[in-house]
């Protein structure tokens, strides 16, 4: 947990309050849920929506759902979801075209307006996964207008970690199990002799005015130690961990590695890293028309750099084998993707480990990469000393 003062204890029908109140001030309330043998993110109508009692078991290539006696809420790992299905979604239409009878031709920008969300449950990781994404299609010369205006009404409430997953690696990618920004509110959940409650802090005044709606108790020093306790331990409790050194600068010089023919081996290139990523935001437009060719429709949808046609140009396409598809997804998020907006595009969430179909490990792959590369400085270094 940061430093910023706590502001509330909310209980179960705290919560539910907090929905309702969300709800009837116009917004789509969406938050875990349960559905198809996973957490996933769907709209929410009460607290009894949520996944209470659940928890996951998780490891690479591997998700279940287990059930939980203390009847947590939020100790659930990263699911096959992200907030960027919302805020950047799968498809979306960007103009249309019509012909009149008299062949004159109108286009017409979808203006088809946009959802005010309120996001429930937003672990830290994602919330700087929104925040990465925030300068990657927010910013720049060219913002992508659906994604800011939907993010510029999204109301972001925090869940801090308590129950780190096997495949989560936060920490060492510089972020951790606390919300430490980017929210409206932020809830730490306590489950202990004095009851289940949710202690509540406040990171706007948008967070303010609404929890000043909700039923709540005052916080009290219990409370604050104990979800204190359980995020601290949280962050000494991380299933995977990245290799302690400059990922940039290791795979720059890690481009002719013999690993990336090992991993190339694994790699089906289905994109599912790419699809339940947080960050990853490439997209690619079609254009699709009726049956009598008067009508004509541009729409955006997601794209993955594992795609072979991705890199396609006049004659072919530029990666065109398994080990250098997967070598531009790594170093572009472990490392190129500074030299373009200024951060690492990954936040330890873990969900590209949990969600390949093969098993394929980041944080193994990084490792490998560091130990091939030590190796070979080590040879180096041995073969100036015998000259």
């Amino acid at each position: 947990m940061t430093n910023s003062p706590a502001s509330g204890v909310l209980d179960k029908d705290g919560l539910s309050a907090l929905i309702r109140l969300l709800a009837a001030r116009g917004r789509t309330v969406i938050g875990p849920t349960i559905r198809d043998g996973a957490v996933v993110l769907a709209e929410i109508g009460s607290a009894d929506d949520l996944p209470f009692g659940w928890g996951t078991e998780v490891e690479a290539g591997r998700y279940r759902l287990v059930p939980r006696a203390d009847g947590a809420v939020f100790a659930h790992t990263a699911g096959p979801q992200s907030w960027k299905t919302f805020l950047h979604p799968q498809r979306e239409k960007l103009w249309s075209a019509e012909r009149a009878a008299d062949g004159t031709l109108s286009v017409t920008e979808d203006d088809s307006g946009q959802p005010s969300y309120a996001f429930l449950g937003v672990r830290p990781c994602d919330l700087r996964a929104i925040a990465i994404q925030d300068r990657v299609l927010a910013g720049g010369r060219y913002p992508d207008r659906g994604y800011g205006e939907r993010r510029a009404g999204a109301f972001l409430i925090a869940a801090e970690c308590t129950e780190p997953g096997a495949t989560c690696f936060c920490v060492s990618m510089g972020g951790g199990p606390a919300a430490d920004s980017g929210f409206d509110l932020a809830l730490t959940e306590v489950l202990d002799q004095d009851g289940h409650r949710f202690l509540v802090r406040v990171g706007s005044e948008t967070g303010q005015d609404v929890l000043s709606g909700v039923p709540h108790q005052s916080s009290d020093a219990e409370t604050e130690e104990a979800a204190r306790a359980a995020v601290d331990a949280a962050r000494e409790r991380m299933g995977r961990a990245m290799p302690p050194v400059d990922l940039r600068t290791l795979m720059g010089e890690s481009l002719e590695a013999d690993r990336w023919d090992d991993v190339a081996a694994r790699c089906l290139t289905c994109g599912n890293c790419t699809m339940v990523c947080p960050t990853c935001f490439c997209t690619t437009t079609e254009e699709v028309t009726d049956l009598t060719g008067d009508h004509a429709e541009r729409w955006q949808r997601w794209d993955s750099c594992f795609d072979v046609d991705f890199s396609y140009l006049h004659g072919g396409p530029v990666r065109a084998s398994a080990r250098s598809r997967y070598r531009q997804w790594l170093t572009h998020k472990l490392s190129t993707w500074y030299e373009q907006f200024g951060s690492s595009g990954c936040v330890g969430c873990g969900r590209c480990v949990t969600w390949c179909p093969v098993g394929i490990d980041i944080t193994e792959e990084a490792a490998a990469l560091y130990a091939e590369s030590s190796g070979r400085v080590r040879r180096e270094k041995q073969k100036e000393t015998e000259r």
